[in-house]
């Protein structure tokens, strides 16, 4: 294993470049934090390219098994790379996910610019839970691997694909296919009950603050509506993504 002291050295600020979007896109990788995150990232072949570890840090013997780069760090390192309020004590460098969109895939979660990435992280994890099978991330959504978005996910992240792509495209895809378009407002739109579970379907989910554009949602097959029975003004988007999710599947 390397040992790294201190925190002007060259691999220090390699891995800190990691916690900006563009150089995440340059180089393909990513930064997770924390135990529950890297054993999940473990179960996955070659996703997990290295173990970035605190000096001192009681970890799972397991973590130390195997091929995967190890190197120790002194607190003052490990602090200026952590972006949690009570760290674990390890981090990951890992791969980028690459899935490929199935058109052949039944559930469909769509998400138009979706910005707060707990939002999206908590949106993916529902997703993943609801046993979706894809979820496709349009233009102005945060970046996936934005470090709040991924604690979020709590893994989810590992589990099922989650494509960034034009959601214009998709949609018109998924109509080819005879797959139904759901969209979400509160203009134009059904009560959500009205319309029964089914197999296969596509759920389209907007902005926390401007919802779903009008471009979109002229494409749907219908647009569908949560009552609100109190004062609140509206429901957070990732409540609302699980009421429809867990709603419309069969």
């Amino acid at each position: 294993m390397k040992r790294i002291a201190s925190t002007k050295n060259e691999r220090v600020k390699e891995w800190k470049k990691l916690q900006s979007r563009k150089k995440r896109e340059e180089r393909g990788l990513f930064l997770i934090e924390g135990l529950h995150l890297i054993e999940e990232a473990l179960k996955y072949k070659s996703i997990v390219q290295e173990l970035i570890v605190l000096d001192g840090a009681k970890l799972p013997n397991h973590f130390f098994e195997g091929t995967i780069p190890t190197t120790i760090v002194s607190k003052e390192v490990f602090s200026l790379l952590s972006e949690t309020d009570s760290p674990q004590g390890v981090m990951a460098v890992c791969k980028q996910l690459r899935w490929e969109i199935d058109l052949n895939a039944k559930k469909w979660l769509l998400i138009d610019a979706v910005q707060d990435p707990g939002n999206l992280g908590t949106i993916i994890r529902t997703a993943d839970a609801a046993g979706m099978d894809v979820v496709i991330l349009g233009d102005g959504t945060v970046d996936l691997y934005n470090s709040k978005t991924i604690r979020a996910t709590q893994g989810s992240i590992f589990h099922l694909p989650v494509v960034n792509s034009s959601l214009k495209q998709i949609i018109s895809k998924l109509k080819e296919e005879e797959i139904p378009v759901f969209g979400t407002s509160t203009k134009n739109a059904v009560f959500y009950k009205e319309i029964p579970p089914s197999e296969t379907f596509a759920l389209l989910v907007g902005n926390e603050g401007n919802g779903v554009s009008k471009e979109l949602l002229d494409m749907t097959d219908q647009n569908l509506h949560i009552p609100i029975y109190g004062k609140a003004e509206s429901l957070n988007v990732a409540v609302a993504s699980a009421i429809f999710m867990y709603h419309l599947r069969k």
